[in-house]
Order: structure tokens, then C-alpha cells, then sequence
């Protein structure tokens, strides 16, 4: 396919899955339950990180921790007592379990008392959303915590793609008036995001020779962002719906 081709073929299936009915079947439905803006980018921070394996399980597993969190999270994650963290112990999602939860919880508080929350922590003057990855990660772990808890967020700067990371400041950054993405933060532009790189979205990608590198790592990241954002250097991600699709509901 020559570039305009490849740009029309995308564009039209953005088009077919950019759309509320994709909203279903996906763990963004969770941060879309509320309305408070720090109960929508705390709910989305927690399904994000859980979200590998069954997408099924992923949605019923978010919702789970929602309801421990009495489906306010930003109330529990600043007024917790220690009672109620102890309900969260019995939490398990694949290799995240309740001692994970429960340092997540202490980890966004400590980012909302200490950072000014979390659109704050991704707004700084970083050259790379990547870069702002690694930092908040740094400030999320700046308080005592299990170390086991520390692989839940990945550091794009040792070789991760760090996929539910990116897939989650999709969620937040991007603005697509299509009522999927949430866009509500206002300082970071969409034009710097990265695309949430899987086995799906790394397949198709490598059919459609946007993708030669063989491993979904840093810098097949890397390769990927570059060739979208000769696509559409405003808004590269939006081609994650593209990907996506054609990988997981048409098996390209």
C-alpha cells in the first residue's frame, strides 16, 4: 500500500471503532462510571494496570475494586483507615494482588497529598510522555512499599513499551468528541502520546509495515510513534482504535 492508501485504509477503521459500542467490551467503561474528575483518573489508573489477560476478567476485576473502594476511590485513596485497607487483602488479579492494591492505594495518596494529583505528576515539561512514565514512577514508589508492587508499573526507560501506562494516558489526554476517550486533562497535548503497543496492535502493525522490529518493547515504541505520527502528528494514537481492531475483532 503507498503512504496515502495506508493513511485512508487506518482512517476508516478509526472510524468503525473509535465509537461508543467499543466502550462495552472494553476496560474503559470503568473510569466512565463517574463524573468527579479524580474518581475518573484514579478508577482509570487502577483498571489500566490490571488490564492484561481476559478482557472479561479485566472488567469484573476492575469493577471488584471499585466496590471495595465503595465506588468512591478518590474519597478512599485520601480517607482510608487501616480497617479498610485490610479488606482489599484478599484483592487478586493475576499477579496483582491485595497487598499490590493496598500499595497502590498509599501510592495515589501519596501522589495527590505531595504532587498535586495525577495530571500534575504527566504535565511537567518532559521531552517524552516516555520520560514522564519514568518519573512518576519514581514519585508513585517515593514512600515505603513492597518491592514486589514496584513491576506494576513499567519504566519505559529500562525497554518497556509500557502498554496499560500509554493505554491509560490515551484515556485521559486524548480528546476524540466520539465519547470514548475521556480527555480530561487539558495540559499535555494528544500529539505527544504513545500508542499502547500489545501483541495485537504489534502484529498488525508489523503486517501493514509500520513495525519491523520483532520484540514489543522501547523501541519497537519508538518505531511505531514515529511511523503515526507521519499518519496524523496531532493525534497518533488515535490509530490504537485501528490496530486494535483489526487485530483482536477482525483477526487481520
Amino acid at each position: 500500500m503507498t503512504h496515502s492508501e495506508l493513511k485512508e485504509f487506518l482512517d476508516e477503521k478509526v472510524e468503525l471503532y473509535n465509537n461508543p459500542n467499543f466502550i462495552e467490551s472494553d476496560p474503559i467503561q470503568i473510569p466512565h462510571l463517574y463524573s468527579l474528575k479524580e474518581d475518573v483518573e484514579i478508577a482509570g489508573f487502577l483498571s489500566a494496570t490490571i488490564a492484561w489477560g481476559n478482557r472479561k476478567m479485566i472488567i469484573n476485576n476492575a469493577k471488584k475494586m471499585m466496590d471495595l473502594m465503595g465506588n468512591s476511590p478518590y474519597d478512599f485513596v485520601m480517607n482510608h483507615s487501616e480497617s479498610q485497607l485490610e479488606a482489599l487483602e484478599n484483592f487478586v488479579h493475576r499477579t496483582f494482588n491485595g497487598q499490590d492494591f493496598v500499595g497502590f492505594v498509599k501510592g495515589l495518596q501519596h501522589i495527590y497529598q505531595n504532587h498535586n494529583g495525577l495530571e500534575a505528576v504527566f504535565s511537567k515539561d518532559n521531552l517524552t510522555m516516555q520520560h514522564s512514565i519514568s518519573e512518576f514512577k519514581q514519585l508513585f514508589f517515593e514512600i515505603p512499599h513492597l518491592a514486589r508492587t514496584e513491576k506494576h508499573i513499567s519504566d519505559p526507560l529500562n525497554g518497556s513499551a509500557a502498554k496499560r501506562i500509554n493505554m491509560y494516558l490515551r484515556w485521559m489526554i486524548r480528546k476524540d468528541n466520539k465519547g470514548v476517550d475521556l480527555g480530561i486533562w487539558n495540559n499535555v497535548s494528544p500529539a505527544l502520546l504513545s500508542c499502547p503497543l500489545d501483541v495485537h496492535s504489534g502484529n498488525v502493525a508489523r503486517k501493514l509495515e509500520l513495525l519491523t522490529r520483532k520484540q514489543n518493547d522501547a523501541k519497537a515504541l519508538a518505531e511505531l510513534d514515529e511511523n503515526l505520527r507521519k499518519l496524523d502528528p496531532n493525534d497518533p494514537v488515535k490509530y490504537d482504535f485501528a490496530l486494535f481492531g483489526l487485530g483482536v475483532f477482525e483477526g487481520f
